[in-house]
């Protein structure tokens, strides 16, 4: 691994470790639709300022529809659905929840596209359940799982889908760029949600504030950035890596940013469900190669 791979990796790491932390942090100001609305913006600004340098040109109008579903499935219900659900979910048990992604691409490529699950995949999404039913309890929600464990699921699924169907157009025009476009897309979405931003960004604390741009500027755009460069030099699957110690990073960040510390279950729960995880990837990448 040299540098510049590892430097990216430690990037999406701690940015987007830390964008849970952040979300907590500024829903002490806002409404959770209006810093996923303002996070957008502030992103889709940055990437303007971006685009205008490299002279990025636009999509092509037929795929324009298209964009702005990966746009609204990316972004617009990942980042609305995850700001909800943290209203009562901690920032370390949402990351945790959220890392179970690999779980819902490996179900999806099953279906889709026919790739071979295998009992790897199985015995794994099986142990990510009972970590999950721990993370439930150990945010005080019992055997059922409460709405703000729900929509965070919600929020991994979209993100899942906005992964495994995006690879054609990340051939076409690359990953920075139909980044950039999905983006945007989904800050035209979110603007149903702009009446009264802006006495909201006049009447939030200025640390609520801060938190917003910080989560446009730096988990919106840098990590997804660093994460495309991972994805051009070393492939998709050197470029996950990365999600699996992303819930520890957000453990650490928000027990120094905000004072959480987590419950035994929850740590409990966390441990099972990244085993399961990395059972359902690595063990299922390894039997498809076989089965190859």
């Amino acid at each position: 691994m040299n540098i510049r791979i590892g430097t990216s990796h430690l990037l999406v790491i701690l940015l987007w470790g830390s964008a849970f932390a952040g979300i907590r942090h500024g829903l002490e100001g806002y409404s959770p639709e209006h810093l996923s609305f303002l996070r957008l913006l502030i992103g889709s600004l940055a990437l303007v300022c971006y685009a205008a340098i490299i002279k990025m040109k636009l999509p092509e109008l037929k795929d324009w529809p298209v964009i702005f579903l990966f746009g609204f499935l990316g972004f617009a219900v990942y980042q609305t659905a995850l700001s909800f659900g943290e209203l009562t979910v901690s920032a370390g048990a949402a990351s945790l929840l959220v890392s179970t992604s690999p779980v819902f691409i490996g179900l999806l490529g099953s279906v889709f596209f026919q790739e071979r699950t295998g009992k790897w995949y199985w015995s794994g999404a099986t142990i990510s359940m009972a970590g999950i039913f721990l993370i439930s309890f150990g945010a005080g929600g019992g055997f059922e799982l409460g709405i703000g464990i729900i929509l965070i699921l919600i929020a991994s699924l979209s993100e899942s889908l906005y992964f495994v169907f995006q690879k054609n157009f990340l051939d076409k025009y690359g990953a920075l760029p139909f980044t950039a476009y999905t983006i945007w897309a989904a800050t035209i979405i979110m603007a149903f949600f702009s009446p009264g931003i802006v006495s909201q960004i006049a009447e939030a604390p200025l640390g609520a504030t801060m938190s917003a741009i910080y989560l446009g500027l730096f988990p919106t755009v840098i990590a997804y950035f660093a994460i495309a460069y991972i994805t051009a030099k070393s492939g998709a699957s050197e470029a996950a890596s990365s999600l699996y110690l992303t819930p520890a990073a957000s453990f650490l960040i928000a027990w120094i940013w905000l004072g959480e510390v987590p419950a035994t279950l929850t740590v409990a729960g966390g441990v099972l469900t990244l085993i399961g995880v990395s059972l359902t990837y690595i063990k299922g990448r390894k039997e498809v190669a076989e089965y190859l």
